[in-house]
């Protein structure tokens, strides 16, 4: 085995045991040359592999990081971040940067069956898991129920829930766009990633009974901790389209 492999193995040795935990900084070049008894290109290399392999990552002007673990999220119904979040194991909490009236831009309109211009409530928030910022979301509210949420707690209670069980508006499914962005200024301050950072980028907009859209929002994912996975049925074929392929 070449050294710098022997290097990346003792190294992912420790991440996979626990000794270097998440968001570890890894030691410094000169502790690692004499750690290891190797040369200082071995030990870039060593570490070469182990950012090829998702392990770590650099910080620019801060040093070499232990990476975390991405979250295997699921598109398989309509919920929150909470909701994914506790199905997983995993920790949410919210930090609430900002709420006002705002007037909806065409997209915004779009997308709650309103006209242009007409007020709106937008909230903007970091959602974290394990205390790690995982998204930033705007989120987009018809005025008169958005002032109703803005009443409680936006960092402890779920807008989803506030929805259902205090509002009485059911959720009934939402409509899904996902794509890959990078992250401009707003969301990777939010994020604290550099800007252009890669992220997913989902618009999701919630209906209520009669098809009436009540939440409409843009989720910013960072593309380095999570993952979306869904689960595809083959459609099935009649018989006259069988023959005809």
């Amino acid at each position: 085995m070449p050294l710098y492999e022997s290097v990346a193995s003792a190294l992912a040795a420790g991440i996979a045991d626990g000794s270097l935990p998440p968001g570890t900084q890894l030691p410094p070049e000169e502790s690692l040359i004499d750690r290891f008894k190797v040369s200082r290109p071995t030990v870039r290399k060593a570490i070469q592999n182990l950012i090829e392999r998702g392990l770590v990552e650099i910080r620019r002007g801060k040093g070499t990081f232990v990476t975390q673990p991405k979250i295997m999220q699921e598109l398989t119904e309509l919920t929150g971040f909470v909701e994914d979040m506790q199905a997983l194991g995993r920790t949410p909490s919210t930090s609430l940067l900002d709420q006002r009236i705002v007037a909806a831009d065409e997209t915004v309109a779009r997308h709650l069956a309103l006209p242009v211009g007409t007020l709106v409530f937008r909230l903007q928030r970091v959602r974290l898991a394990d205390s790690v910022a995982i998204s930033f979301d705007e989120t987009y509210l018809p005025r008169g129920l958005g002032e109703k949420v803005a009443g409680n707690d936006l960092e402890a209670e779920p807008v989803f829930a506030l929805l259902e069980e205090k509002y009485d508006t059911p959720l009934v499914e939402a409509e899904y766009k996902l794509e890959a962005a990078a992250a401009d200024a707003v969301a990777a301050e939010a994020l604290q990633v550099p800007t252009g950072s890669p992220i997913f980028l989902i618009e999701r907009t919630s209906y209520t009974t009669g098809n009436r859209p009540v939440d409409y929002e843009r989720l910013h994912y960072r593309g380095d901790l999570i993952r979306f996975v869904t689960r595809l049925a083959r459609r099935t074929r009649t018989s006259t389209q069988t023959r005809d392929a």
